[in-house]
């Protein structure tokens, strides 16, 4: 990785010519702004990548799950170069109730090695490295630094972009293309009238602990060997508030945690860190992390609510791209943020260079960037599973099913001689009237699921 100056004034990170003015100022170094300056900067544009934390990645909560295939062609050979924690062998979805769990436990020798599939990774690792092979490329990066607001070209037919103030002595920047990736709470976004924000449904609570284990008894735990790594996915594990569990290996750590709905969470007037302890001391659960050593706790908000949430992406002198955008797929069987983030800032930064080339950074002439998303997974994906956000954060899938699919599994295993083994519909029609679920409902969510991921 380069050597990165953290704090260069925007004075110097500025290309020649009129003080302080540049091709493109991208906002944000997670993956989406440092994709988009990765792709500025090889196309021969000046292009300056700000940072408000002392380094990329110094402020992300993250306990994920990286999807690197989206980097084949950004960076050929990040296989050997992502600084990873594990490869993710073993997924697991599991459902619990109080004091039971059902767990569909899947593992794959194949994600262990090239082409891989995910890996757990530190933001702060990852971020950085990305972000190195922008300023590899060219781009100029700028951390400590704050875009506190727009700078607006308002004498032509229509207000236009054509940069941003910082919180820097001297320090506004101008440019033809501003990329804002300044996160879920765009406040570029929203002053460029693209993006209100209004509604709390729309968001969730993302908090996590990192607990220290040695490596040896990760491995021993989770039942895997090297660099192989799981990921555990929990329906059920957050009570009336809907949401969902996580825990992922890391090297020599464990990441638990959750993910709240904002509006039942105040609602139901439960601290995050309440229904997090009680995640840690289900019996599924606990002997997982036993005898560890919490070194990290943190909390962050989560664009939820995918298609259904978005911004307008475009419009004159800026696009949007990442979170800013709400491109965190929240689909149940499918997680993903990191993958989207980048894939949206490569098209983001491919289309500020086409747009600059051909002298035309309107929002017409930026609109290349909306069509590479709409042909690429980034909105294919988010719309085919725009539903999936509300059907997973649903009461009955959050707790009544669930309930109904550990009861009928524990009937089903538990030998109740002498008693004759009863026909499984049987149990299975007996758990659903016990469940209070009506025949009208489990239709619905059923046509539902079958619409939303068949």
């Amino acid at each position: 990785m380069p050597t990165i100056d953290p704090n260069p004034s925007p004075e110097a990170a500025a290309a020649p010519g009129a003080a302080n003015r540049i091709d493109a100022v991208v906002v944000g170094a997670g993956p989406a702004g440092s994709a988009a300056a990765l792709q500025l900067a090889r196309a021969g544009r000046s292009v300056v990548l700000l940072e408000r934390g002392p380094f990329p990645g110094s402020k992300n909560m993250y306990g994920g799950v990286i999807y690197g295939r989206i980097l084949d062609d950004l960076v050929p050979n990040w296989t050997e170069e992502m600084p990873i924690q594990r490869w993710v062998t073993r997924r697991q979805t599991m459902m619990l109730t109080d004091s039971q769990a059902m767990t569909v436990d899947f593992r794959t020798e194949a994600w262990g090695r090239p082409p891989y599939n995910g890996a757990t990774a530190f933001r702060g690792d990852f971020d950085a490295w990305l972000a190195g092979h922008a300023v590899d490329a060219g781009a100029r990066l700028v951390c400590s630094t704050t875009a506190t607001g727009l700078i607006f070209d308002e004498s032509g037919p229509s207000r236009r972009v054509v940069g941003v103030r910082t919180d820097r002595p001297d320090g506004d920047l101008y440019a033809d293309v501003v990329i804002a990736a300044d996160g879920v709470n765009s406040f570029l976004a929203k002053e460029a009238g693209m993006y209100p924000h209004t509604d709390p449904a729309n968001f969730t609570v993302g908090i996590k602990e990192v607990v220290a284990l040695p490596r040896t008894v990760i491995e021993d735990r989770f039942g895997v060997r090297g660099r192989e790594g799981v990921d555990i996915e929990i329906i059920g594990a957050t009570g009336d508030v809907p949401g969902g569990g996580f825990v992922y290996t890391n090297l020599d750590s464990v990441a638990i945690g959750l993910v709240l709905s904002l509006p039942a969470l105040a609602a139901g007037g439960k601290r995050p860190e309440e229904l997090l302890a009680q995640l840690k001391a289900h019996p599924a659960i606990a002997p997982l992390i036993d005898g560890g050593d919490v070194k990290e706790f943190s909390a962050h908000v989560i664009p939820e609510a995918g298609y259904d949430m978005m911004p307008d992406l475009v419009t004159d002198g800026m696009v949007v791209c990442g979170d800013a955008a709400a491109m965190c797929l929240a689909a149940g069987i499918w997680l993903e943020g990191v993958n989207f983030a980048i894939g949206a800032g490569a098209a983001a930064g491919r289309a500020a260079a086409v747009a600059l080339d051909a002298g035309d950074t309107s929002a017409d002439g930026l609109g290349s960037y909306v069509d590479r998303l709409e042909r690429s997974f980034v909105m294919t994906d988010h719309r085919r599973l725009r539903q999936a956000p509300h059907l997973v954060m649903s009461d009955r899938m959050q707790q009544s099913y669930p309930q109904l699919v550990c009861n009928t599994v524990e009937r089903l295993f538990r030998v109740d001689n002498p008693t004759p083994k009863l026909p499984m519909h049987e149990i299975v029609l007996d758990e659903v009237r016990r469940s209070g679920l009506r025949a009208f409902d489990l239709a619905r969510d059923g046509l539902a699921a079958l619409r939303t991921f068949g």
